[in-house]
């Protein structure tokens, strides 16, 4: 479906972009440090299925609604913004025990870097103006879109991943300190905070 030569320069181009610290490798390093390791794991795949869900939609042309429409843009980003805010919230008041990190099920992890990935409509925009520039339009653009979109969402969750899983064991013995605990909530917090931020300002500059 897709020449050798094309994926060639693909992999390196994408694996590039998946090492540049961005909003999806502070989330799950935010989560790391708030749940431990697994959770920060579980969040990676939450991200990377949402950037599959984006692919498809921009495979399918639906993601040119969102470059073209600017409420939605901004319906999505703001729904993006709100649920950060929540997690941020969360952060802070979930309390930590003597000798642990919180206790976060898998699948409510997943859901959260699965929800913080879909109302982050700069993902979507982004599919949008690298992934065409490896299609080839004489072909089925839709396969095309799903397996470079693997292949991004692959090596972000590979990458995002083992920053939140490093973050998580790390914080994961700090968190035995009390003290320490408290300020790993404030950081996490923070992170999710700023990250709410950054959607609202990239929206305006837009």
């Amino acid at each position: 479906m897709i020449e050798p030569l094309i994926m060639v320069a693909f992999i390196p181009t994408a694996l590039a972009l998946n090492l540049t610290p961005g909003a999806d490798m502070l989330f799950c390093l935010a989560q790391g440090a708030r749940a431990g390791a697994r959770a920060a794991i579980a969040a990676s795949a939450g991200v990377s299925a949402g950037a599959m869900v984006h692919v498809t939609l921009a495979g399918l042309g639906l993601g040119y609604l969102v470059a073209q429409h600017p409420i939605l843009f901004d319906v999505i980003r703001y729904a993006g913004v709100a649920y950060l805010l929540w997690l941020a919230w969360k952060a802070l008041r979930t309390p930590l025990g003597a000798r642990d990190m919180p206790d976060i099920r898998h699948a409510r992890a997943f859901g959260d870097g699965l929800i913080v990935n879909l109302t982050n409509p700069k993902v979507a925009l982004f599919i949008l103006a690298f992934v065409p520039q490896f299609v080839d339009p004489g072909r089925a653009v839709l396969p095309q879109f799903l397996i470079l979109g693997a292949v991004i969402a692959v090596g972000g969750f590979i990458i995002n991943g083992a920053v939140g899983a490093f973050s998580g064991r790390i914080a994961n013995l700090m968190a035995r300190t009390p003290t320490v605990g408290q300020v790993l909530r404030i950081l996490s917090a923070s992170i999710f905070a700023t990250l709410a931020l950054r959607l609202v300002l990239e929206g305006r500059r837009a």
